[in-house]
This record gives structure tokens, C-alpha cells and sequence, in this order.
């Protein structure tokens, strides 16, 4: 929990917890409970499973009340590739529909002002973000925290872009780590190269903080007819009306990945 992909870009999507837990301050304590009726699933796909991110996120609002963290057999959704250059130096995973798909993979359950943070973080309740928060009901998305239980939906973030395919069309599996998808992008693109350098280091280095080279790298996976749909923006409606908690409150303004 000590290094965040925020600060550290190479490191995305950071370090996973084996297990489910509470993540409370710098500890990860065992939960009492897989399952949270007074709180929201939120499905993370990337750095949002590690600890140390979340605590950056959470730390830039003032927010310091425990997150269960529960890790869960998911079947319907795989982790693509975000189809956009985050100005924090990374290309973040994004989820992807994949009927029949099964991935260990972790749930929140966030209060309202945990969401809050984590839609901000996204880029949600900007005309210019990056990410929608999108409702996936089962039976579409399966969701097993354990127990024999199957929860009747969960949030995910959607990326407004699109993720990146493999080739075929078919979007790409993110490979879990940023050094290899990084050096395959620039190995395929002499004008990414262009733009962000010929190895992993420079593109996060050039890429941190430069929200305009940051665009038209975006900008060029389009051109170079890379990106393909997620497969879940149909969903992105209920995101903004359904699912358990469409009340929250607007979210604080803070950075976008």
C-alpha cells in the first residue's frame, strides 16, 4: 500500500490484495461480511482493486472511513484497455463485456461520499471525463461474492472512448501490467512513438500531467482505427438512474485519470 500508480505510472494497476478485506488507513483487516446492504458494488477493474490507489483517492478529499474490499467470481465482464492516454502517465484497463467470461476480480461497497470520490477520480460529472459509471444487472453480469450469494447488479466504469482491439476486432485483454502494454503500443506506432518516446519510462514521463499530449494520443488511437466498443454502453443510462443508489449526491470536482 505503500506506492500509488498515481505517483508511480509504471506500477498501474498496482498491488492487489489476495483477499478480500477492510481497507482501513494503512491497514487491510478482515471483513465480517461479503456483502453490504447499506452501502453500493462498485466492479474495480484496475488500480481501483489496489489499496494504495484507493487511499490516494480517498486522501485527496479528506476521506477516511474503511472500504470493504471483496474479492468475487464475475461472469460477463473482462478488463480491456482504455482507448485514452490518462494524464496521471498510464493507459488504465477498462471493463469489456465477455458473455460467458469468468475473472476473479474485486468489489467495493462505497457509502455515498466514497462514490462521490471514486466518480470524481473517473472523470464522471465532467462533460470532458473520461468514464461513465454504468448499472450491469445480472443476469447480463453475474456477480459471486461467496456464500452462495449472487448479487442483482454492480457499478462499473465505462470508458466514453472505447477500449483498444486486438487486431481482429475483438477488444485486447489488458495484460495486468503496464511495462509490456506499453512497450507493445509504441512497438506498433511510429507516430506514438513520435509523441511519447520509444520506451515505457518516456512515455510516462512525457505523458504525467500533459493533459494536451495526453489528447492527441487519444486522439490517435482513434485515427489509427484502434479503438472498438466496449460492448457495455447500453448500460451507461441505468448508471445515471438505476441500480441501488440513485440519489448521490453530485460529486466533488478532482482529477481524471
Amino acid at each position: 500500500m505503500a506506492e500509488a500508480p498515481r505517483e508511480h505510472p509504471l506500477l498501474y494497476p498496482g498491488a492487489w490484495p489476495r483477499e478480500s478485506g477492510l481497507l482501513d488507513g494503512d491497514r487491510l483487516l478482515p471483513l465480517d461480511r461479503l456483502v453490504h446492504e447499506d452501502r453500493v458494488p462498485v466492479l474495480a477493474i484496475g488500480s481501483n482493486a489496489s489499496p494504495g490507489q484507493l487511499r490516494h483517492k480517498m486522501a485527496e478529499f479528506g476521506i477516511e472511513s474503511p472500504i470493504p474490499m471483496v474479492r468475487a467470481r464475475i461472469t460477463g465482464v473482462d478488463v480491456g484497455v482504455s482507448a485514452h492516454v490518462s494524464r496521471m502517465g498510464y493507459v488504465s484497463a477498462s471493463p469489456v463485456l465477455a458473455p460467458g467470461v469468468v475473472r476473479e476480480l474485486f468489489v467495493l461497497w462505497l457509502d455515498t461520499e466514497q462514490l462521490a470520490v471514486i466518480d470524481a477520480s473517473e472523470g464522471v460529472p465532467m462533460a470532458a471525463g473520461n468514464f461513465d459509471r454504468a448499472w450491469l444487472p445480472a443476469p447480463d453480469v453475474r456477480v459471486e461474492p461467496g456464500g452462495g450469494t449472487v448479487l442483482r447488479g454492480v457499478y462499473a466504469y465505462v470508458n466514453r472512448h472505447g477500449v483498444l482491439h486486438d487486431g481482429a476486432g475483438a477488444p485486447r485483454r489488458h495484460p495486468g501490467e503496464q511495462r509490456p502494454l506499453l512497450t507493445d503500443l509504441l512497438r506498433g506506432s511510429a507516430r506514438l512513438r513520435e509523441l511519447f518516446g520509444r520506451t515505457p519510462e518516456e512515455f510516462c514521463a512525457r505523458a504525467r500531467a500533459d493533459r494536451r499530449l495526453c489528447d492527441r494520443g487519444t486522439r490517435l488511437f482513434a485515427e489509427e482505427r484502434r479503438v472498438t466498443a466496449s460492448g457495455l454502453e447500453r448500460y451507461v443510462d441505468s448508471g445515471r438512474t438505476g441500480g441501488p443508489l440513485p440519489g448521490t449526491r453530485p460529486p466533488p470536482t478532482g482529477p481524471m485519470p
